[in-house]
């Protein structure tokens, strides 16, 4: 397996989709749609789990706070989907934000 080197003056989104699957490609290659979304849901189980951690919901028996470790594998299961289907991930970014902002500008005002 190969470790990729990331230039942090050069990373972006974009660069980050190349550099997944770059290293998915020469890994073993995409797995099927179901068993990636698998992987996400995983991942989003470990970050609530960090979540709770923090927040103090439920207190875990180490202190150790990996919130930025599991939101990273998160975020990378979530590329190794937009990859697969070909999604540029921070195209469907953009999209959400103009649609949250459009659709609740003003649900969170207090009246």
């Amino acid at each position: 397996m190969k470790f990729i080197n990331i230039d942090n003056s050069n990373f972006n989104l974009k660069k980050a989709q190349e550099l997944v699957d770059e290293w998915i490609n020469e890994n073993g290659g995409y797995w099927n749609p179901f068993a990636m979304l698998t992987s996400v849901v995983e991942e989003l189980g470990e970050f609530s789990k960090e979540l709770s951690n923090i927040e103090k919901v439920k207190i875990k028996k180490d202190n150790n706070s990996n919130l930025e470790i599991e939101l990273g594998d998160l975020i990378f299961s979530l590329i190794c989907l937009a990859n697969y289907y070909k999604i540029d991930i921070l195209e469907a970014l953009k999209k959400s934000i103009i649609k949250y902002t459009k659709r609740d500008w003003n649900r969170f005002i207090c009246k």
